[in-house]
């Protein structure tokens, strides 16, 4: 090693250029302009052209597909009655109401089945008639939690459940 060789301390970040050799000590200038003393066996040289012909190699990233029963998405159930069925002018309330809920009842079974963690359900705002027969409807099932989703449950058109 001579003066003016850049070199790095073994097991430290400290790196400079040699400014004099002293028998078996080498006295370097850091990067901040303080010098600093050390033994030769606790030194490296550092030499920026070594690693110029070094090839880089990108490993090559093997795509995993996720299982439906781990997508981070949630089961939504839309119980808007015009998305139910097709001509949503030939039922009276009383048969919407039923439909509307024979599909929440559906859609739980499915979500039990398939083992889904979480279900939206969208009732929409209105008088509360819908939003009263989900929640009872979801009150005497077993094995759920249920809130809405806005704080306060009356500006809030939907319902999250969580299945134990």
């Amino acid at each position: 090693m001579k003066i003016g060789d850049s070199v790095s301390v073994i097991d430290e970040d400290l790196s400079g250029v040699i400014t004099s050799v002293h028998g078996d000590t080498v006295v370097f200038k850091d990067e901040h302009g303080f010098t600093h003393r050390v033994a030769v066996s606790q030194i490296v040289q550092r030499n920026a052209d070594w690693y110029d012909n070094i090839q880089k190699v990108e490993k090559f990233k093997e795509y995993k597909p996720k299982s439906k029963k781990h997508q981070r998405n949630h089961f939504v159930l839309d119980l808007h009655f015009e998305k139910l069925v097709d001509t949503p002018l030939d039922y009276d309330g009383f048969e919407r109401l039923f439909i509307q809920k024979e599909k929440l009842l559906e859609a739980l079974a499915f979500c039990r089945k398939n083992r889904l963690k979480k279900m939206e359900i969208i009732h929409g705002l209105g008088d509360g008639t819908l939003q009263k027969m989900v929640i009872d409807t979801l009150e005497s099932q077993l094995g759920l939690d249920f809130y809405n989703k806005e704080i306060l449950h009356h500006q809030s058109g939907a319902i999250m459940v969580e299945f134990h």
